[in-house]
């Protein structure tokens, strides 16, 4: 379900609160209250059978520039998804569906997925779904690309973003519980996991690595067009 955060009831929040402090360390009501503020969508993902809220991200547009002119920025907020439910691609499928179909109104217009990562979970969706992202580790970040990650940064966190780093650093972290997706040296062995521990050494802290990839077809994996496939058919 996608609805604007307008919409949401009292019973939403606390479900939304009581998921994310199960995962995240030093979660503050009103810290969760004043982010969830700045987004203008939601996309929740409930248990068929029970109606349980077990996962949702958060949603808010950008709009800035790069080389060749105006462009819009989807940026996804707070996102988590419970542990029971960490292999149902749902949320993934949904969030497709959203941000492509936002997309396609801004046509010709160029639209972009800006995200901040903490964990390697999301920024292994990257990779999964897009052909082209960044930062990567096997390509450097073209100076256009790279301009334009900057310039997003500094629009949405113009006092936490640490430009010669790629990093996020929020003044209310809330970083990964350690028992959430501890990063393994097994783990490390994917070359985007060991690329995102690289990118991102503070991330058990909870700092935020900066990333960008471009919403058009083209731009989608085989992954990512099933995902999208499926999304629309749901």
């Amino acid at each position: 379900m996608v609805q604007p955060i307008s919409a949401l009831r009292d019973t939403d929040h606390a479900e939304m609160y009581a998921l994310m402090e199960r995962h995240f360390l030093a979660m503050s009501p009103a810290g969760f209250a004043a982010d969830l503020a700045e987004k203008s969508a939601i996309i929740l993902l409930r248990e068929a059978s029970s109606n349980q809220l077990v996962g949702f991200s958060t949603i808010t547009q950008l709009e800035s520039y790069d080389e060749h002119g105006p462009i819009s920025a989807i940026f996804s907020g707070d996102t988590i998804v419970d542990r029971a439910h960490w292999g149902s691609p749902r949320l993934a499928q949904l969030w497709g569906r959203y941000v492509f179909a936002r997309a396609a109104q801004m046509q010709p217009q160029r639209v972009y997925w800006f995200l901040i990562c903490s964990g390697y979970k999301t920024y292994r969706f990257l990779p999964l779904f897009f052909r082209e992202f960044y930062p990567h580790h096997a390509a450097p970040t073209p100076p256009s690309m790279q301009a334009l990650m900057d310039r997003l940064a500094y629009l949405k966190f113009p006092e936490e973003y640490c430009a010669h780093q790629g990093i996020v650093r929020l003044q209310r972290a809330t970083p990964l519980r350690p028992e959430v997706a501890p990063l393994t040296s097994a783990r490390q062995r994917d070359p985007h996991i060991a690329f995102f521990a690289r990118a991102n050494p503070g991330h058990h802290a909870g700092d935020e690595l900066v990333c960008l990839a471009e919403l058009s077809h083209a731009n989608l994996s085989a992954a990512g067009r099933r995902m999208l496939r499926e999304g629309e058919g749901a």
